[in-house]
C-alpha cells in the first residue's frame, strides 16, 4: 500500500512538473523562413503567428501566388519546429513515453 501512495505521489510531481514545462513552453518563440529568408514568420509555443517578416523583393504585384506559397511555407516550418521543441522537452519529463492521465500538451508549440 505504501508503494502505491508512493507511485501518486510520483505522477502529482510530474503533472505538476508537466504543467510548469507548459507554462515555460507557451512563452517560447521559433523562427522559420522559406525562399532563402524572403519571408520570416516567428511563432509563440501556442502555435500563434507574432511576426511575418517580407523581404521586399518579393512583393511583385505579378507574383502574389509565390509570395502566398512562401508564406504558407514558412508557416508550417515554424509549426514542425514549435512541435519538436514541445516533444523534445516532454519527452525529457517523461523518458519518451505517453503517461496516461499527463496534461495534453499537443496544443502547445
Amino acid at each position: 500500500m505504501k508503494n502505491f501512495a508512493n507511485m501518486f505521489s510520483q505522477i502529482s510531481k510530474m503533472q505538476e512538473k508537466m504543467k510548469a514545462i507548459q507554462k515555460e513552453l507557451e512563452s517560447r518563440e521559433v523562427e522559420a523562413s522559406a525562399g532563402g529568408d524572403m519571408v520570416t514568420v516567428k511563432m509563440n509555443g501556442k502555435k500563434e503567428v507574432i511576426e511575418i517578416k517580407i523581404n521586399k523583393e518579393v512583393v511583385n504585384p505579378d507574383e502574389v501566388e509565390m509570395l502566398e506559397d512562401l508564406l504558407v511555407a514558412a508557416i508550417n516550418q515554424a509549426q514542425t519546429k514549435v512541435q519538436e521543441v514541445v516533444s523534445e522537452e516532454m519527452g525529457k519529463l517523461t523518458g519518451g513515453l505517453n503517461i496516461p492521465g499527463m496534461p495534453d500538451m499537443s496544443g502547445l508549440m
